[in-house]
């Protein structure tokens, strides 16, 4: 044991798992279902495919934020960091030169929209854009192109992602979803 009383009941025994030790543990077991591919779409198909299947849910339940005529804003389910928004085109098209005219012009000003209504809610620093385009580019959905737009803070990469490889989001996504939601309107 240790001369220390206070942190006797912290370290490890080497007993068993699960003893306590010195290490906090963010557990986050909901993001098993990521890694394990649980929500991963069978196939490229339409049929297979989140971003145009939220579109026929609830706002709620679909966690869309705003609805426009061409593309639609939905909170990201497994975020990069609170308020991660995707802007997403309502046709299935996978590929950045494919989109009409319309299309990109949507997706543009959408993107500008959400970052002022992130920026209305939440304050952050800054914000990364972008579309991965294909799954070697890191698209999770490569079959159906989406734009990222996802706020920064100041020292917002700590230990957690760098080390444990996890994300601290401190807010619900449901919460978070309503948030931007009833600010879209009044953010200009």
């Amino acid at each position: 044991m240790t001369d220390h009383p206070e942190r006797a009941a912290v370290e490890p025994s080497g007993e068993r798992p699960g003893v306590p030790d010195p290490f906090q543990r963010l557990w986050t077991p909901h993001r098993m279902v990521y890694i394990g591919g649980e929500n991963k779409p069978l196939d490229a198909t339409e049929s297979q495919c989140p971003f145009c299947r939220a579109p026929g849910r609830s706002d709620d339940d679909g966690l869309i934020v705003h609805r426009g005529e061409a593309a639609y804003v939905v909170l990201n389910l497994y975020p990069y960091s609170p308020g991660h928004l995707l802007v997403c085109p309502y046709r299935h098209v996978s590929d950045y030169t494919e989109v009409t005219d319309a299309e990109s012009h949507e997706i543009a000003a959408l993107t500008r929209q959400a970052m002022r209504v992130i920026r209305s809610v939440s304050r952050p620093a800054g914000f990364n854009l972008g579309i991965n385009q294909g799954d070697v580019a890191g698209a999770g959905i490569a079959a159906h192109l989406h734009q990222h737009v996802v706020p920064r803070w100041q020292g917002d990469m700590n230990f957690l992602p760098v080390i444990a490889q996890t994300k601290a989001i401190p807010q619900l996504l449901g919460d978070t979803r309503a948030l931007l939601a009833d600010a879209w309107s009044s953010a200009a």
